[in-house]
């Protein structure tokens, strides 16, 4: 795929997964508008990326702030090709009789909500450009139950789900949905893992993770036609066949 005329929408992009997404992106000739919460840092990654970056301020799990962002993105950079739903978060990290309700529910707003306001927004344009891609980051999460997470894994299948009703209702219209399940990776959010002291996960030391880099690079791949027969389905980065198509090893 070509990405010198491709704009891609990026959540979450501030830090991470995210910002790693924006770099390669980039540095494959696409336009990236970075969608987060935090705008300094977005501003900062946008000055590193160069006239390619669009930093806009925005809180996924709010529907008229995501509209807003992909109206701008239009603006400026003439439409959308791409979406990675990539925003999330891993707070509470608690049992269930102990978790915070309101936390618990901010989670799913942002991890599953979210993704739905990303795509709601996005949708009809890219079904007016002829299709496009709409990838969702998963998680080993999403298949398994973990202590601890019951927030975090239930959003994880919720989204997954979602992506596979997503497939089935638009895949004819040329969207090409897709699941990222990348594994540990090198990011703020390990550390809140590590520091929790909770299941096995946090049992893992920092070199056990991928860089965040590794998943960025499997997103572009994924907008290519060699990706084509996971299209409805979950791409996942523990696999080293994935590995060896996208080049990492």
């Amino acid at each position: 795929m070509d990405f010198n005329d491709k704009t891609v929408i990026i959540t979450g992009a501030s830090r991470g997964i995210g910002a790693a997404a924006g770099r390669v992106f980039a540095e494959k000739g696409a336009r990236v508008a970075l969608l987060a919460r935090d705008g300094a840092a977005l501003a900062a990654l946008a000055d590193e990326i160069g006239p390619k970056a669009l930093p806009l301020e925005c809180n996924v799990a709010n529907f008229s702030e995501v509209e807003a962002a992909v109206s701008k993105t239009c603006e400026v950079f003439g439409g959308v090709d791409v979406l990675v739903n990539n925003a999330g978060m891993i707070d509470p990290i608690a049992r269930l009789e102990q978790a915070d309700p309101a936390a618990w529910a901010r989670l799913i707003d942002v991890n599953v909500t979210g993704v739905f306001n990303g795509t709601r927004a996005v949708l009809p344009i890219l079904k007016q450009r002829g299709g496009g891609s709409i990838i969702t980051i998963s998680s080993g999460a999403a298949h398994r139950p973990l202590e601890g997470w019951s927030a975090y894994c239930t959003s994880k299948a919720g989204a997954a789900m979602f992506t596979r009703a997503l497939d089935l209702e638009e895949r004819e219209n040329g969207i090409r949905a897709m699941g990222l399940s990348p594994g540990t990776v090198a990011t703020q959010m390990q550390r809140e893992i590590k520091a929790s002291g909770v299941n096995p996960v946090s049992e893992l030391d920092w070199e056990d993770h991928i860089p965040a880099d590794w998943p960025a690079r499997t997103l572009v791949w994924m907008c290519t036609s060699d990706a084509d027969d996971y299209i409805g389905q979950e791409v996942s980065l523990r696999e080293d066949s994935i590995r060896a198509r996208v080049g990492l090893i």
